[in-house]
């Protein structure tokens, strides 16, 4: 009985360490394995995480805007009217002007005329567009080293129109002289046009100053629309 005892007792000996460290280090593997995984779970997850923070960091850097779909202005006023207080601030917004909507997406502008301002002389209006008659013409004359402001009228239908821009270059000789560029706004569309002038600027003096310039007008809106493209001619004479 000893025997067949001590020799079991040795057999348990011999297998139970080997077999309980083989069970344990399957347990502990499998504990570790599933550890890891998780740690590589949570970490891929935080990378992603990182990516996409510093990839909405860098479109903001960027300027990357994604707008939402365009509207008619029809449509932005159907929208929320059942709130009378946005409903109002729409209509003092766009002057009522219900009546003479249409679903067209795309804003236009109008331009109806173009003065030039000068202590000099007053004002003097043209009418746009210019008559082919007039096409090639001098629009106006100013005397050497005097202040002027260039001056529109314009309307603006089917929608709002964001980020009118408007660059002027001028030209002599066929070499360009001066370029100036600046923001009108944003503009609704409204029963009565709106009347905007232009920073005020000062001819050069000189004799190389005198003479005929040719001169290109431009505006555009954020989205790179081009509502009127106008090249005319001015002549710059001696004081009297």
């Amino acid at each position: 009985m000893e025997s067949g005892n001590g020799n079991g007792k040795r057999a348990l000996e011999e297998a139970g360490p080997s077999s309980g460290l083989s069970s344990a280090s399957g347990i502990d593997g499998s504990k570790q394995e599933i550890t890891s995984d998780a740690f590589d779970d949570g970490k891929e997850e935080e990378e992603e995480a990182e990516e996409e923070e510093e990839g909405g960091i860098e479109d903001s850097k960027n300027g990357f805007f994604v707008p939402g779909p365009l509207l008619s202005l029809k449509e932005q006023i159907e929208r929320d009217k059942e709130d009378e207080s946005l409903r109002r601030w729409k209509e003092k917004l766009l002057g009522c002007l219900e009546s003479d909507l249409d679903d067209k997406l795309d804003p236009e502008v109008k331009f109806h005329s173009i003065g030039i301002l000068s202590e000099d002389f007053g004002e003097i209006v043209t009418p746009l567009p210019v008559d082919e008659i007039r096409n090639g013409c001098t629009l106006f004359t100013l005397w050497e080293g005097s202040c002027y402001q260039l001056k529109l009228k314009f309307s603006v239908l089917h929608n709002i129109v964001s980020g009118l821009t408007y660059s002027n270059t001028v030209w002599k000789g066929g070499f360009q002289v001066d370029q100036s560029k600046g923001m009108l706004g944003t503009f609704a569309p409204q029963k009565e046009p709106y009347v905007y002038a232009l920073k005020e600027d000062t001819t050069p003096s000189g004799a190389l100053a005198r003479g005929v310039y040719s001169a290109k007008l431009k505006f555009e809106d954020d989205d790179r629309r081009c509502h009127m493209e106008l090249k005319y001619l001015f002549e710059i004479k001696k004081s009297s």
